[in-house]
């Protein structure tokens, strides 16, 4: 009886460095073949399939990216060999600068010190959670040498821990990192599954916001008024477009006959780029909005004057095309935007707030006003409702709860709901008694 490993397989004869491929006795497909390993050497690696056609494909791709120069990390290798790998040739590719500069940040300053020295194909999911517990408990100023570098011992060095420990925020930060970095290692077939997937952290509160109240934010725009930026802070206010969305602004996405805007882009300073234009955050951000007629009004006031700056500039003018530029037709530096708002701040006699809480003013006093959730998203520019449901709970409990009262309200007595209509003045009318 002929077995499916007797009977004879058509193939080509395959060229010196292409590989082989073999049917093992499991009736599984393997590849196997030579390509670049990390520190400029190779290695040998093997694939396998379902077919030999599938085989022969995965073999064939991890030799042509070799052959592009791309190193294939070796899965013996350590978890800071492999994640060294992955930052420098995948992620890079895949993150903005800034993203991936705080991905670096956390590969070298937290991931590489406590589980470096762990192999690839060793790491469990206890050593993840090991991991997670120990940044969990443990003061940063001892674990980053941080003492070392003071001048004058403190914390620790004396004695007297601070309990610099890592939010957990921060923590569930880094877990995604390391997430991420091994999900990519399983679709490279160097692991069979992603140990940090197994581990929960929990989800961390959302980050404490302080948005103006409605009489704040008319404080605030009663300080702004006579500023040259004046237009701007009124955007943000009515629009909540975030801050390097206003910035990236071009007078080319302001149809102000029509009165909306359309937001495309983002202005953000890179480390190697300095102040760079790139896409919006994500694909939800890119929008069309509306512009209230009182910033359509600021706006076209604030072109009058920008062509009076361009007028006294002369020649050393710099057209950027952005909407809101420095007198010399510069791109704005974000950090002194928040100069300027907090300088704002202090003339309102305001408490100090981040820019971007100007973006949460505007949710909130829009879910107050009573607008729905979902145009509150299409408006921020949120990738889902959800998004927006989470960050503004606070606010829709305490309209859930004004709302159940104004319900319990009408629900009661007669007597309770006339009272309340009457502020509870005069007294409840008698009740008319029976004749015996």
């Amino acid at each position: 009886m002929t077995t499916p490993r007797d009977a004879p397989v058509s193939r080509r004869v395959r060229a010196n460095g292409d590989g082989t491929v073999y049917q093992r006795k499991d009736s599984r497909w393997e590849a196997a073949g030579y390509v670049l390993a990390p520190g400029n050497t190779r290695k040998r690696i093997r694939v396998y399939g379902t077919t030999r056609k599938e085989a022969l494909a995965k073999l064939t791709e991890r030799i042509a990216n070799s052959n592009r120069g791309v190193p294939v990390p070796s899965a013996q290798g350590s978890l800071a060999a492999y994640l060294t790998y992955w930052l420098e040739n995948v992620a890079i590719h895949h993150l903005r600068e800034n993203t991936h500069t705080r991905y670096t940040t956390c590969v070298n300053r937290y991931l590489i010190p406590s589980l470096g020295k762990k192999k690839l194909t060793k790491l469990t999911a206890k050593d993840v959670r090991t991991w997670l517990n120990q940044l969990r408990t443990t003061c940063q100023c001892r674990t980053r040498r941080i003492d070392a570098h003071r001048d004058q011992p403190r914390c620790c060095a004396t004695g007297a821990c601070c309990s610099k420990r890592l939010s957990p925020l921060t923590l569930s930060y880094l877990h995604s990192v390391l997430k991420s970095a091994l999900e990519h290692a399983v679709r490279e077939e160097e692991i069979p599954r992603n140990v940090a997937r197994n581990v929960r952290t929990g989800t961390p509160h959302p980050r404490r916001f302080e948005p103006l109240t409605a009489d704040e934010a008319r404080q605030f725009l009663n300080a702004a008024n006579g500023h040259r930026l004046h237009s701007l802070f009124e955007l943000a206010l009515h629009t909540g477009l975030r801050k390097g969305e206003l910035l990236g602004l071009h007078w080319e996405d302001l149809n102000l006959d029509a009165d909306t805007a359309a937001i495309r882009r983002t202005l953000q300073r890179t480390a190697a780029g300095g102040l760079t234009t790139l896409p919006t955050k994500t694909r939800a951000s890119e929008r069309r909005i509306a512009l209230p007629t009182r910033c359509v009004h600021l706006l076209k006031l604030h072109r009058e004057q920008q062509q009076c700056e361009r007028e006294s500039a002369g020649t050393t003018w710099q057209d950027s095309g952005h909407v809101f530029t420095t007198p010399q037709g510069k791109a704005i530096d974000p950090t002194n935007l928040t100069r300027a708002f907090t300088t704002l701040l202090r003339k309102a006699s305001l408490r100090r707030i981040r820019f971007h809480d100007l973006r949460h003013s505007t949710a909130t006093l829009l879910l107050e006003q009573g607008v729905e959730l979902v145009v509150i998203k299409e408006l921020l520019g949120h990738a889902h409702i959800g998004v927006t449901a989470t960050v503004y709970a606070h606010v829709r409990l305490r309209l859930q709860r004004e709302a159940i009262d104004t319900l319990g309200t009408a629900l009661g007595s007669r007597e309770t709901t006339e009272t309340a209509r009457s502020g509870g003045d005069e007294p409840p009318p008698p009740r008319a008694t029976g004749v015996r």
